[in-house]
């Protein structure tokens, strides 16, 4: 029989103002006010017992994270206590808010991101808009989220994030359709990291690359290159042939679980993604798979020496 995946040591929750307020309050203290120094001022808000909060609660039921989503759509207070980081706490009650606002029928979440936390939302989805700037003490990304429909991308660091995600996201296939493996894309740190951490997942994984100029990235040193050289099992590049296919002008990334990122004009970064976009992706997927089947396997990029 197959082995049953242990749940998590804790429960997140809807969490009730008036009965929780204390555990939740508890939790923001210890993280903004006394580890990051937030003056008690401006942590407390009047309007708290209006918002909807989330709380994360470990085996024996004490409190050991929190965030909120307000009535104008904002996603904030996000926190969790030192001892839980890096154990899934945050990504838990990121997925009950998103429920819950997919619930409610709210076109779009916002929320203004600490630094060094964007890389937690950039995987749900959240895109940066605007320049960085100081709150609190603190800076801060502004980012945001597309509920219905496409997400519009306009920046390189919009790209980096939404391509990222997509990776994260996907379960047991990618596949990537590109010009010259995307400088400034493909080799963004956190974009090679989710598929490092794709490929190395246990289970048939396939990274498919369908690659006009070969050459180029060679030439290029391309260090997504050097990752599925170490990994030829699970990653496959073909180039395509076919003076139709070489002509094609746009470029995408595709996973499993439909998300998507497509660009019309594969020399830039704008274009728009979904990350729960199934009817699109299965148009990409229908799009790319007779591509892949008449495109010449690229044996000169399994072994480059890098």
């Amino acid at each position: 029989m197959p082995k049953e995946t242990p749940a998590p040591p804790f429960r997140v929750a809807i969490a009730d103002w008036t009965r929780d307020r204390d555990p939740v309050q508890a939790v923001r203290r210890r993280v903004f006010i006394e580890e990051q120094g937030v003056p008690e001022a401006l942590e407390h808000d009047v309007d708290d017992a209006r918002h909807l909060h989330v709380l994360a609660r470990d085996a024996d039921g004490a409190p050991i994270g929190t965030a909120r989503l307000t009535r104008d759509r904002r996603i904030g207070r996000m926190a969790v206590l030192p001892a839980w980081r890096g154990r899934g706490v945050a990504d838990a009650l990121m997925e009950v808010l998103l429920h819950e606002a997919r619930a409610r029928r709210l076109p779009d979440l916002l929320l203004h991101a600490q630094i060094d936390a964007s890389g937690l939302y950039a995987r749900h989805g959240f895109l940066p808009e605007g320049e960085r700037f100081e709150e609190a003490g603190i800076v801060h990304q502004a980012m945001r989220r597309v509920l219905d429909g496409a997400q519009a991308i306009d920046t390189q660091a919009a790209g980096v994030a939404i391509a990222t995600a997509v990776a994260r996201h996907a379960r047991r296939g990618l596949w990537l359709y590109s010009r010259d493996l995307d400088p400034g894309l493909f080799d963004a740190p956190d974009v090679l990291a989710a598929l490092r951490r794709l490929a190395t997942r246990r289970g048939d994984v396939a990274i498919r690359i369908l690659v006009q100029d070969p050459e180029a990235a060679q030439r290029a040193h391309a260090p997504l290159l050097a990752l599925a050289q170490r990994l030829p099992s699970v990653f496959a590049f073909r180039s395509p042939e076919d003076p139709v296919d070489r002509s094609c002008p746009s470029a995408f990334l595709v996973n499993d679980t439909g998300g998507y990122y497509f660009r019309p004009l594969g020399h830039r970064f704008d274009g728009e993604a979904e990350l729960d976009g199934g009817g699109r992706s299965r148009q990409l997927l229908e799009q790319i798979r007779p591509v892949w089947e008449r495109a010449r396997p690229c044996t000169e990029l399994r072994a480059l020496g890098l």
